[in-house]
């Protein structure tokens, strides 16, 4: 690789840093359409890259939500066996399918996810008054001066959704934050903040299973995977301070729609490529 072009890969991880730690996303879902329709990296290759760069965008960020109180450590826990197990079997499958079925595949997660997320923007998980009991799995969220409670419901859904999101993790190089986000906030009543802090926790687990299947397998490209994963560090680590500035709608809607632009751009991808 040349040395612009090592530039341009770490300037590309650290922006897809930014966004999927404030997102809770880990970066994949942007990395991945970028290297691919931008660079023309082949897909199993970008997703190797991805997977290596969420792990270090969950490892970076993690400090810092943990630090304001953002992650869910109980649930966090719970979700990621289910995870973890996805994450495996995503890996296994990916080998099986074409690049084409990969490209639909990832537009339909885009799309469904991003779906729910317009359709909910305006939902509120939480409830003014502290001395509720948050219950086993909930907790409590500080936002200026007002403490917040929640409850976790529908466990479920968020155990489905996360043995789910493993198996996109795997198959797609998403870190899994992209079901998981979606889901644990719309359907189980988790506030966006701590949804995105506790999946950014979770997803490094998720994404090392999955990429350790992709290295023996020799679809990692080191140099490119290094470049991209030592520019998320930083990003990743900007994007959880940004998150406590952003109102949590805006972060809902903002979320709704690049889900929806990336997943519209990759389904054109597998259609007509």
């Amino acid at each position: 690789m040349t040395a612009a072009y090592t530039v341009m890969l770490f300037a590309l991880g650290a922006s897809t840093g930014v966004v999927g730690a404030m997102l809770g996303l880990g970066g994949g879902v942007f990395l991945v359409p970028l290297l691919t329709l931008a660079l023309g990296v082949p897909i199993r290759a970008a997703v190797a890259a991805s997977l290596v760069c969420v792990i270090a965008t969950a490892s970076a960020s993690a400090t810092v939500n943990l630090n304001r109180g953002l992650v869910n450590l109980r649930l966090g826990l719970v979700l990621e066996v289910a995870t973890s197990v996805g994450g495996l079997a995503g890996g296994l499958v990916a080998a099986r399918l074409s690049t084409h079925q990969l490209f639909l595949i990832f537009a339909l997660v885009m799309t469904a996810m991003g779906l729910v997320m317009m359709r909910r923007s305006g939902q509120r998980n939480v409830i003014a008054d502290a001395t509720l009991d948050p219950g086993l799995l909930g907790g409590r969220l500080r936002e200026g001066e007002t403490i917040y409670v929640y409850h976790v419901r529908r466990l479920g859904v968020g155990l489905g959704s996360s043995l789910a999101a493993g198996g996109i993790s795997g198959l797609l190089g998403l870190g899994g934050g992209i079901i998981k986000v979606p889901v644990l906030n719309s359907f189980c009543g988790v506030p966006i903040r701590v949804a995105a802090a506790t999946s950014t926790f979770m997803i490094g687990v998720t994404a090392a299973a999955s990429a350790m299947i992709y290295f023996s397998r020799g679809d990692m490209l080191l140099p490119l995977t290094a470049a991209v994963a030592l520019g998320a560090l930083p990003g990743s680590l900007l994007g959880a301070r940004l998150s406590g500035r952003v109102e949590a709608r805006s972060l809902k809607i903002l979320m709704a729609c690049v889900l929806l632009a990336v997943g519209a751009r990759m389904g054109w991808e597998g259609l007509w490529r």
